[in-house]
């Protein structure tokens, strides 16, 4: 019988508790040490977008994202995390600006990791101008973060996916980690559907795009750099193999990254199916990925052996 959560250690919490079911804020507390969360302009300074109310659209006093400081296993961190169940997790003004805010500070201090819980479904189409402009900065944001030594940690295995904006800004951290659940693109399949039509995508084959898009391709493909359970414990190790793991950032490392993407254009362009992909890299019975349990999965993955961490 599981133990009521008030007789849980923090530990016992993290570990029960299913990073795609959470909140953002849950996440937040859970991942990192006990009480060591600080939030920086929280909901009681009532920062919301000022474009929504426009639209006769609700507000959120966080504008769905949590950005703050704690400790991560004894060490500071910085953290941000989206809220995928405030519109589906995605950017506007305040939102972007806030995790904009947050870089530039990591970057002044220089040795501080920062942790980005992603959950998001792209810009805001309320808010479209100020959510491109927020996606650009931030972009601009983790690369002078990276540029000045700070590791900049993506975990993505929210609901609404790292989608969008999201996706790009997901490429330009330092490593990522991602569950199952991790669906990582930049347009999403009915955007996909939408604009090339059924016979290109169908948005309605679930398999299809957990296949595609879905945390185990990314990771065989070697977008992501680690595969992670559901839970926020397996999350919060993740994080800290990674933090343990980056590599200095520079020149060489960004020659590398795009020799290692060309590469998996020549080798991949041709592909239909993320199937096809998995058996050209030697992967026997490759129909069979998306039901292996999590620990074989890992164990091939880390076989195959495909990551961009040393690239970036």
């Amino acid at each position: 019988m599981t133990a009521p959560l008030r007789d849980m250690t923090p530990a016992e919490r993290a570990r029960s508790t299913s990073f795609y079911e959470a909140s953002a804020r849950t996440r937040l507390e859970l991942l990192l040490d006990a009480g060591s969360l600080i939030e920086f302009i929280g909901p009681e300074q009532r920062e919301v977008s000022p474009h929504l109310r426009i639209f006769d659209l609700p507000e959120q006093f966080d504008d769905g994202i949590i950005v703050g400081h704690g400790r991560l296993d004894g060490s500071p961190a910085f953290v941000a995390a989206q809220e995928g169940r405030f519109m589906g997790g995605a950017f506007g003004e305040v939102h972007g600006a806030k995790l904009t805010g947050l870089l530039r500070a990591a970057r002044e201090i220089g040795t501080i990791p920062v942790l980005i819980l992603f959950d998001t479904g792209g810009v805001r189409l309320q808010e479209a101008n100020a959510g491109e402009l927020a996606i650009a900065e931030i972009m601009r944001a983790v690369m002078e973060a990276r540029a000045a030594g700070v590791k900049v940690i993506g975990l993505v295995g929210g609901r609404s996916g790292c989608y969008g904006g999201g996706g790009l800004i997901a490429g330009c951290c330092s490593a990522l980690a991602v569950s199952e659940f991790g669906r990582i693109a930049v347009s999403g399949p009915e955007v996909i559907e939408t604009n090339r039509g059924v016979e290109e995508f169908d948005s309605r084959d679930r398999a299809l795009v957990w296949r595609t898009m879905g945390g185990k391709h990314r990771r065989l493909l070697g977008a992501a750099d680690l595969f992670a359970d559901d839970s926020v414990q397996d999350f919060r190790e993740a994080a800290l193999e990674l933090i343990g793991l980056v590599g200095p950032f520079g020149l060489d490392g960004l020659k590398a990254e795009q020799e290692r993407l060309a590469d998996r254009l020549r080798r991949f362009g041709a592909c239909l199916d993320a199937v096809e992909i998995w058996t050209i890299s030697g992967i026997a019975h490759a129909e069979t990925i998306p039901e292996l349990p999590t620990d074989q999965f890992i164990a091939l993955a880390d076989r195959i052996g495909r990551t961009s961490r040393d690239a970036r």
